[in-house]
């Protein structure tokens, strides 16, 4: 008798718990929607990031301009001052135009790992009279905030454009006092389309590969500053030694115009680095905090290694180690914090200092302006102790020293990968600028100067 009752109120309550489990099953389901909804609010635009990315632009514009140009130009001879001086000036023209008709769509547009695509061609629906809305590229998704604040997509690629314009003008440091001013044109306009928007976009765009791969740049230790020093490598390698390089003397002419521009460098460098985070927040901050730090470092470092080894401290030597120390930091600023950036800045000191010197007489390349010796060394070893001192809390991704040895690996095949596409498209690239104008001006020209030879001008 107790069977028959006690089975059907059984078989009643399991029916009735499997109603109950549907029915919170269908309810969360319906309410997971609304749930991520709510965890990515809607973009709008922020004032704060969009004020703060408009300066930054401004700041790392300023660095080519007249930064750069005070900086190699105190390094040349008297004779070559106003063409040094011009090659960044009309870069800055140049790849502004560049990028405006194709190079920002090949760089950040479209969803293949290794190219950009034509959608935002001459900046067509970049802007627009509503700048909140969230369709037609108006606002950049990756420099939104937790609460959706966003900058205006146009801001974004002004402040890009700044990055395009300063890695070409590196380039002419390595073959300073003996390029064409026409060669500088073509071969600026051919490698910012083939060689720099590739590599930002695998860097920098999310669907580039070594995006994907795990590769940490922050700022552009790949894309601007290893780029930029190996294909000044190549160019010094191709263009030949200045002529009498060995003998004659070659001292700077006026070193009051390179500790200006380097002291111009360093302050625009914190719109190049914290500017990257796209966003006013503390991980901006940071990086403000890390660049100063690893410049001070490296500047210091420099100048004593140089003290020890020559007797002397040099201006020279001290403006040359605080780039050194701003190049180094510059892809680990947003993803290490102080302690880290101090290693940074010393081990870039050192490695720099015997990479302008030691290795470029034991190579026997003519390096002008130590583009490769400064650039290219100080952008690896700042891309390789990304790896190894990167704060998991700052940046999201742990490195060597917190327990993640394999991301020192993934740097280290970015900076290859990069190094090895730079080396064979830029060769072929000058080649190409060889072979149609050729590269280097004639002796008559060279041993004039290039400001009367080639500007009818005189610096006086």
């Amino acid at each position: 008798m107790m069977n028959r009752i006690v089975a059907p109120l059984r078989c009643a309550g399991l029916t009735l718990g499997l109603m109950l489990t549907s029915s919170v099953v269908a309810l969360a389901q319906e309410a997971a929607p609304a749930a991520d909804a709510a965890a990515t609010p809607p973009l709008h635009l922020d004032s704060g990031h969009t004020a703060w990315v408009m300066v930054s632009a401004a700041f790392v514009l300023m660095m080519t301009i007249p930064g750069l140009a005070l900086f190699y130009a105190g390094m040349v001879r008297k004779k070559n001052i106003l063409d040094t001086m011009l090659q960044s000036f009309v870069i800055t023209c140049l790849v502004t135009l560049v990028w405006f008709v194709i190079g920002y769509s090949l760089a950040f547009h479209g969803d293949s790992p290794y190219f950009g695509d034509l959608s935002a061609l001459f900046l067509q629906n970049l802007i627009g009279p509503d700048q909140t809305a969230t369709v037609g590229g108006i606002l950049w998704a990756p420099g939104a905030d937790a609460n959706g604040g966003a900058i205006p997509e146009s801001v974004n690629m002004m402040f890009q454009m700044t990055f395009a314009i300063i890695t070409p003008a590196l380039i002419t440091g390595a073959f300073a006092d003996r390029m064409k001013f026409s060669a500088v044109i073509l071969f600026t306009v051919l490698w910012s389309l083939v060689v720099y928007s590739s590599v930002a976009h695998w860097v920098w765009a999310p669907s580039g590969f070594l995006a994907k791969m795990g590769v940490l740049d922050y700022a552009g230790g790949t894309v601007v500053h290893i780029n930029a020093g190996v294909a000044g490598l190549v160019g010094c390698l191709l263009v030949g030694k200045r002529r009498g390089y060995g003998t004659d003397n070659f001292a700077p002419h006026n070193l009051a115009y390179t500790l200006i521009g380097a002291s111009l460098l360093w302050v625009g460098w914190f719109g190049f680095n914290a500017g990257s985070a796209l966003t006013a927040d503390g991980r901006a901050a940071m990086a403000i905090v890390t660049t100063q730090v690893a410049t001070a470092a490296a500047a210091l470092t420099w100048m004593f290694v140089e003290w020890a080894i020559k007797g002397k401290p040099s201006a020279l030597g001290l403006a040359s180690g605080a780039v050194a120390g701003l190049v180094a930091i510059t892809p680990a600023s947003g993803f290490v914090g102080p302690e880290g950036s101090v290693a940074i800045g010393v081990a870039a000191g050192l490695l720099c200092f015997f990479g302008a010197t030691s290795l470029k007489n034991a190579l026997g390349y003519d390096d002008s302006l130590d583009a490769f010796g400064v650039h290219a060394v100080g952008g690896i070893v700042g891309a390789l102790l990304t790896g190894v001192f990167a704060v998991k809390e700052i940046g999201g991704t742990s490195g060597l020293l917190q327990g993640n040895p394999a991301q020192l690996l993934i740097q280290a095949e970015g900076v290859g990968i990069v190094i090895v596409f730079d080396v064979v498209v830029s060769l072929v690239l000058y080649k190409i600028v060889d072979l149609l104008i050729g590269l280097r001006v004639s002796q008559e020209e060279e041993i004039e100067g290039l400001d009367i030879s080639l500007h009818g001008e005189t610096v006086h």
